[in-house]
């Protein structure tokens, strides 16, 4: 698909459900922040629309408008797209792996706990941008929905447990933020972890969404049991299941801007 200009994006709510809770979020997200891209099988009057932030791809439309080639940018991706585009993206990747997805809604205020002495739970500044970038490169992917450490620090949807010297051991962020929901992405470092820094974290930022209006979610592989035990404790609670597909390499040579007609 070609990635489409600034002033040719789509209207989400034609496309996408705006106000559902979960990676839903991500295209009001995409729309606010201007971080990721849209794609769409032609700039003018498209049959089929997608958007893209952080590995994560929301898919919709006409899959009969769409080649397999045409999809090569999502590769090594996480897709989510109705079963009626299962054919062209299994032509298109080398793998296409079903990974079992739950999506929880925050329903139960709980209290914060108690945290370690020395360590502070607060809103992320555009001063913690180093000790963000100071994480492991393994961490990297909580701030790539904001484009980066700068991104998140100065985006006012994070919030952190810091240390005395402003290391960050902890945080959680807004991940796609919505105008209804915010789907809560949460971090800890591996050396911090059973401090329960990140459900502080967490109970910090929830109580930060509400106080916009708005309403957090959760959204994890339902094979990840601690991440579902954590937004439990956390108050969230199931609220609908759902598959997205993880790709591989793709089969055919990408077509580039010129091969695709306006």
């Amino acid at each position: 698909m070609m990635q489409l200009p600034p002033h040719h994006l789509p209207a989400v709510p034609r496309w996408f459900a705006p106000g559902s809770p979960g990676p839903a979020s991500l295209p009001e997200h995409v729309a606010a922040t201007g971080v990721g891209r849209w794609w769409a099988d032609r700039a003018l009057n498209p049959r089929a629309v997608a958007v893209s932030c952080a590995g994560h791809v929301l898919l919709r439309g006409d899959p009969g408008s769409v080649a397999p080639d045409l999809l090569a940018p999502f590769a090594h991706s996480h897709v989510e797209a109705p079963a009626r585009f299962l054919p062209v993206l299994g032509a298109a990747f080398d793998r296409l792996v079903p990974a079992e997805r739950m999506v929880y809604v925050h329903r139960e205020v709980v209290p914060p706990p108690r945290t370690p002495r020395g360590v502070t739970v607060r809103r992320l500044t555009p001063d913690d941008a180093p000790a963000l970038a100071a994480l492991s490169p393994e961490s990297a992917w909580i701030h790539d929905s904001w484009g980066g450490p700068e991104g998140l620090a100065a985006s006012g949807h994070g919030w952190a447990a810091v240390d005395r010297g402003g290391s960050v051991a902890a945080v959680a962020c807004g991940y796609f933020t919505g105008q209804t929901y915010e789907d809560v992405a949460v971090l800890t470092t591996p050396e911090r972890r059973r401090e329960r820094l990140g459900l502080a974290c967490v109970t910090a930022l929830c109580a930060d969404i509400t106080a916009r209006g708005r309403t957090a979610s959760w959204s994890c592989s339902r094979d990840n049991r601690p991440s579902r035990l954590l937004g439990w404790t956390a108050g969230f609670r199931l609220h609908r299941e759902y598959v997205q597909y993880v790709t591989g390499k793709p089969i055919a040579r990408p077509r580039t801007s010129t091969d695709v007609p306006a």
